[in-house]
């Protein structure tokens, strides 16, 4: 147990409440991306594709249409890069803790793909799920998934700034331990999980109006980021089997 957290925590209790509460009354809750989940970017078949799983930012909250959200940036970058075809396609949800999606993945037969991207962490941050639950969760479902689970980072919710303080640091505290635990995992089982991170969005133009999620140019920004990384342990992993020159 993380003891100088949940003594700050419950210490400031009230307080985080009333601000909780506050906040979730004065933010706009925005609906999730609209459209097709999925699609491509080159022509004929794909000779990857990508798949993102997880809470909100995978269910392109902050976007109106999922072709400007995270998976399809994602995927337009790498097509970009590679000059080959990258198919994609999102499952996302938004509010949702991993203990949920993991329940959601049991009645729902996920599309084949060559890379898996899990975008968690806010819920789990918000809901405090502890720390070791939070581990045996990406464990668990690591063990249901294909091939190694791409961890992006948890975004870093002390730089929130629709938060109030000092919600917002408490928030950022938690979501900096839930990080630290992916990060943990990438270095123990490299085979397993590979850990992506992105510079945090400081800029309110890479916000939505909620000043939360990411806007289309935060989408764009976050795939930027993450598209070298991943673009090269796709080329790697192609090349070992005998394909992508």
């Amino acid at each position: 147990m993380h003891l100088p957290f949940w003594l700050s925590t419950a210490l400031l209790a009230p307080l985080l409440v009333w601000q909780g509460k506050q906040t979730r009354r004065t933010t706009p809750r925005l609906p999730e991306a609209g459209g097709a989940q999925y699609g491509q970017y080159g022509d004929g078949e794909p000779t990857r594709q990508l798949l993102v799983i997880g809470e909100s930012t995978a269910a392109g909250v902050g976007v109106a249409h999922h072709q400007d959200g995270l998976a399809s940036q994602l995927a337009r970058q790498l097509q970009r890069q590679s000059l080959h075809t990258i198919g994609w396609h999102s499952h996302g949800i938004n509010g949702i803790r991993l203990q949920a999606l993991l329940d959601n993945l049991k009645t729902i037969e996920l599309p084949e793909a060559d890379a898996i991207l899990l975008s968690m962490g806010v819920n789990d941050t918000t809901g405090l799920t502890p720390r070791r639950r939070y581990r045996q969760q990406l464990l668990a479902l690591n063990a249901r998934l294909p091939g190694p689970l791409y961890l992006l980072s948890v975004p870093p919710m002390h730089r929130f700034t629709a938060l109030p303080s000092p919600l917002r640091q408490l928030l950022g505290w938690r979501a900096r331990q839930l990080d630290a635990i992916q990060q943990q995992l990438a270095r123990e089982r490299p085979a397993d999980f590979i850990y992506l991170s992105y510079p945090p969005m400081d800029d309110p133009a890479l916000l939505a109006e909620d000043g939360y999620h990411p806007s289309i140019k935060g989408y764009q920004a976050m795939a930027t980021a993450l598209a070298p990384a991943l673009t090269a342990t796709l080329l790697r992993s192609k090349e070992t089997q005998g394909g992508l020159a």
